[in-house]
């Protein structure tokens, strides 16, 4: 392990939630819940005004309505977290040629090998650098751990949130750890925890004492000797630069068991399209096709087609996936469809497909009344408006979805610059002047009004909300702040 707490881990605050708020000033200071909003939806992410009710990512969408009732509950707009991961990112490679994303909103640093950083002091400044430019240039917030490993860093950043940073000095590491409980330690989970804790060990200091042939015991070798180790604050893992990317796949959940056999062909073919889109924007084709289905029982069934080479075909993907689908029992009904391509390379062999291009009009059929019919019956005018999602219309501008049914979509106009809650109205859904848009950046290009939150420059924009407890606003020094 290093001398000097060089390594930098990131994670930025509430991220889906955060900038949510950022970009929609009426949910600025209000819980904001982001997942699907289904009856089997799962909470993404949760701001830190819904936590205090006690809603935290993964939670069931249901159980999340009856804590906080009153929370405003958006659909994830993936492209748009994704641009913004763009940006930060981009900081990070500026520091430091190795670079460890984790997730859009998390990864490591290894200061030193960018030197940006040698020491205590040098890290620190770093630290605070990097969350200033990152307000700056996306107006949200992140906080950061600086340490001398990935674990530590890590567990530092968990300390500084929200919005804060926390260094910890080389030579603390065993007495910081020590009263800290197991679940702290990566890889122990719920069952892991409950476990050890039958037996009596609950801190990390219990796992040190308790000694590694116990652990061994306990765990099996690799766990045992791997939380061992952990437990004396040792972690010699490089932070690597590149992680190979294994697979693109893309899946939904219904939510209602889908029966009918054609309309679950229909979806899957949906799927491969999506699918195809997120292996071309990664500049990827690939030759294995994985189809994946969830039936009512909850059993899980996979079916894999590998072809003669890569692809980023869509007919090509959308062939293999319905041949896959037609060794799969759909009796009973269906609650999960996915498609994956896996094999991946960045090259593409088009002449090994060129069946596709003549077959691609019967997946496809063009000037077909009645598979338009189909579609539009299948595709109502109203799932266009997807809750928190933007539009803009020819007469109001720019705004976003608060909902939609019943032949009438919601709209609330305001943009990131509002210095006030925009105002509400409502359309028909198929009404002409009214349409999907794309989200605006939430830190302008240009020069802003000059009224923004004291202590920032104008120009930049902040998504932490004012209403926020004094204990939350977070430090750029060392101290770590609390956390709900």
């Amino acid at each position: 392990m290093r001398n000097a707490p060089t390594i930098l881990h990131l994670d930025m605050d509430a991220f889906f939630a955060s900038a949510e708020q950022a970009s929609k000033p009426s949910l600025r200071g209000k819980a904001v819940v982001v997942g699907g909003l289904g009856p089997r939806g799962v909470v993404a992410t949760a701001s830190y005004e819904a936590r205090v009710f006690g809603v935290n990512s993964a939670m069931p969408m249901a159980q999340a309505r009856r804590l906080a009732p009153n929370a405003a509950y958006l659909v994830p707009r993936g492209a748009f977290y994704r641009s913004i991961s763009e940006q930060v990112m981009g900081l990070l490679h500026a520091l430091s040629p190795l670079v460890e994303p984790l997730s859009l909103d998390e990864a490591f640093v290894d200061l030193e090998a960018g030197q940006a950083a040698w020491d205590e002091e040098s890290a620190r400044l770093a630290g605070i650098k990097l969350r200033a430019d990152i307000r700056a240039v996306t107006g949200l917030t992140g906080s950061v751990g600086l340490a001398a490993s990935k674990m530590l860093a890590k567990i530092a950043s968990e300390q500084a949130k929200p919005d804060g940073l926390v260094v910890i000095e080389p030579g603390t590491e065993r007495a910081l750890l020590g009263p800290m409980p197991v679940r702290t330690l990566p890889g122990v989970g719920p069952a892991t925890g409950d476990h050890l804790r039958r037996v009596g060990i609950s801190t990390v200091d219990d796992l040190a004492v308790a000694g590694e042939d116990e652990l061994v015991r306990l765990l099996g070798k690799a766990h045992g000797h791997a939380l061992y180790t952990m437990a004396l604050a040792h972690d010699e893992r490089p932070v690597v630069a590149a992680r190979e990317t294994k697979s693109v796949s893309v899946e939904d959940t219904y939510d209602v068991d889908i029966h009918d056999r054609i309309r679950v062909g229909t979806e899957v073919g949906r799927l491969a399209d999506r699918c195809v889109r997120r292996l071309r924007g990664a500049g990827l084709s690939g030759r294995t096709i994985v189809l994946k289905v969830r039936r009512y029982d909850f059993s899980t069934l996979t079916r894999s087609e590998t072809l003669r080479g890569p692809t980023d075909d869509p007919a090509v993907v959308r062939e293999a996936a319905a041949r896959l689908l037609e060794s799969v029992d759909t009796t009973g009904g269906v609650r999960l469809l996915g498609v994956g391509v896996s094999g991946l390379a960045d090259y593409t062999q088009e002449d090994l497909f060129a069946q596709a291009a003549g077959e691609q009009a019967a997946l496809e059929p063009e000037g077909d009344a009645e598979h338009e019919a189909v579609e539009e019956r299948e595709t109502p005018a109203e799932w266009r408006w997807t809750t928190g999602h933007d539009v803009r219309h020819a007469e109001f501008g720019h705004g976003w979805v608060q909902g939609s049914g019943l032949g009438r979509v919601t709209v609330r106009f305001e943009t990131p610059d509002s210095e006030q809650p925009g105002r509400v109205r409502t359309f028909r859904t198929d009404d002409p002047a009214l349409e999907p848009a794309d989200p605006l950046p939430l830190v302008a290009l240009g020069p802003r009004r000059p009224d923004g939150p004291a202590g920032e420059p104008t120009g930049q924009m902040s998504s932490v909300p004012a209403s926020l407890p004094k204990s939350w606003s977070g430090n750029g020094g060392g101290g770590a702040t609390s956390r709900p």
